[in-house]
């Protein structure tokens, strides 16, 4: 009987001792977080709640008509963008008949980081969107562009003290385009009443 126990005990740990035990490994590689980048390149609509945080300069702080606001000579705006590819500056903006009838044509400059786009005369007023293909190497990815359309007269008031005024601003921003999007240049202009005092 003891020869038993003790072959059996043997057998034990024999099977005990042989167990097929995977290899040690590392742990698989630890991947962050998907977080979404702050801003998305955007339009940015004159009656966005986060809108006036964006503001740079010559951008009338009361929302008019619940979706534009009056400028300044060189409105402008700062955006975070999180992509540069076949980006378009773009534009919706009016320009008053009532501040067209003293100042008469007048010439918008399109800006992207101080460098001009381009510069368009209107001879008659109303609304228009204009967009302009951004050129490559004119923004960097995650830095801030800062976006700005400059009209060449403002209209004065009658009595002195009073506010100079630009155009009507209603969206300023970046359009991400498709490659055939990207590769036209579109301006369509549509006649509103839009700002008439």
């Amino acid at each position: 009987m003891t020869l038993r126990l003790g072959l059996l005990g043997a057998m034990c740990g024999l099977l005990c001792g042989c167990g097929n035990l995977p290899e040690p490994y590392p742990p698989p590689a630890q991947r962050p977080i998907f977080q979404a980048p702050a801003e998305v390149v955007r339009i940015l609509n004159m009656a966005d709640a986060d809108a006036e945080s964006h503001f740079v300069q010559d951008i009338d702080a009361a929302l008019q008509g619940s979706t534009w606001r009056w400028t300044g000579k060189r409105p402008s705006i700062r955006l975070h963008p999180n992509s540069i590819q076949k980006l378009a500056y773009s534009i919706d903006f009016a320009i008053a008949e009532s501040t067209f009838q003293q100042t008469g044509p007048v010439t918008l400059s399109l800006l992207l980081n101080d460098r001009l786009l381009g510069r368009i005369r209107y001879a008659s007023p109303g609304r228009r969107r204009v967009e302009k293909p951004v050129p490559a190497g004119w923004l960097r990815a995650n830095e801030d562009a800062t976006l700005a359309a400059e009209i060449d007269k403002l209209w004065t008031p009658p009595q002195p003290g009073g506010t100079s005024l630009g155009f009507i601003l209603i969206a300023l921003g970046l359009e991400q385009k498709s490659l055939d999007q990207h590769s036209l240049e579109k301006q369509s202009s549509e006649q509103t009443g839009l700002g008439r005092k």
